[in-house]
């Protein structure tokens, strides 16, 4: 039980550490699936240990079949901590069902959104608002939209990387990855660091898509935080509120990827990409060890209950 929550607590320690010192592309895929893989793992030992100190009472015992003796007699698990466990795995999956119905109705939004705002030349809308806005909406045919006072705003290169960002958002479905950390963060609150570095991460994953493509880092890097400071004045005015689910270049730690623009693409650690790849196989294998000795626990138990007097 030890090792996967151990596991969660390095993530939520160093998680923004690796987001910002790998390169993006790399640092969302692996910490969002590291994120997932380590609440599945603390989560079912936490099962394991409360279901184990229920399976000791007598009418549990009676009903599962096994020797509530024979269960009681294997690695002790303190019954405080049993009970605690299950109270928080109990709480903890309601937090994560929570979470992905909530996912799943921000999707819904955004296809209803989608079909409202109609077909676009690749995927581009242009809404005439008064409003400066740019964002992307995730779906089976996303779309990208932008206001007319966004556009309006930014001279033609730097409308470019707008654009660029906001597609590179769509075709490497982003918000899939953004998702699974935040259902490891519901699942895990331990994690919500990692989830919060996901999150920065798939936008500086953008920001680097959208430099190669226009091949000017300080052009990006403009774009952005002229955009970013347009969009805040906006807000501070008062301005309307994109869909939940929508990703924009605009919103969200622009002063610090305009750094990292500006200081050139991350160099890949592969020392810290060795070491999570890691903790995610030590983290699987012990919830794979737990498993097997608990099977052999209730093996054990359910052959003493059925063996003669």
């Amino acid at each position: 039980m030890v090792l996967p929550l151990s596991a969660a607590m390095v993530l939520g320690l160093f998680g923004a550490r690796l987001g910002r010192g790998l390169p993006p592309s790399i640092a969302v895929p692996l910490l969002s699936l590291s994120a997932l893989v380590t609440a599945l793992a603390s989560g079912f030992v936490l099962a394991v240990a409360g279901f184990i100190v229920l399976a000791q009472l007598p009418l549990v015992a009676a009903v599962g079949g096994w020797s509530a003796a024979a269960v009681r007699s294997g690695e002790p698990v303190p019954v405080g901590v049993g009970v605690l466990a299950g109270l928080a795995v109990s709480i903890l999956i309601g937090s994560a069902l929570h979470r992905a119905v909530r996912a799943g109705r921000d999707l819904a939004d955004a296809a209803l959104v989608c079909r409202r705002l109609g077909p676009g030349a690749q995927g581009l809308v242009i809404v005439e608002d008064d409003q400066p806005d740019a964002y992307a909406l995730p779906g089976v045919r996303g779309r990208i939209v932008v206001s007319t006072a966004m556009l309006r705003a930014l001279p033609v290169d730097e409308r470019r990387v707008l654009l660029a960002h906001e597609a590179a958002h769509l075709a490497l479905r982003h918000y899939l990855y953004v998702e699974l950390a935040e259902l490891a963060a519901a699942a895990n609150p331990l994690l919500r660091p990692v989830a919060r570095a996901v999150r920065l991460a798939v936008e500086r994953w953008a920001d680097e898509v959208a430099a190669v493509e226009v091949g000017d880092r300080r052009l990006a890097a403009r774009a952005l935080a002229r955009a970013g400071l347009i969009r805040a004045n906006a807000r501070a005015a008062g301005a309307g509120q994109i869909p939940a689910a929508a990703q924009t270049a605009v919103d969200s730690s622009v002063a610090v990827r305009v750094r990292a623009l500006l200081a050139g693409p991350p160099p890949v650690r592969r020392g810290l990409v060795v070491a999570v790849a890691a903790l995610m196989v030590s983290t699987t294998a012990a919830a794979a060890r737990t498993a097997h000795q608990t099977a052999h626990r209730f093996e054990r138990a359910e052959a003493v209950y059925t063996s003669p007097r």
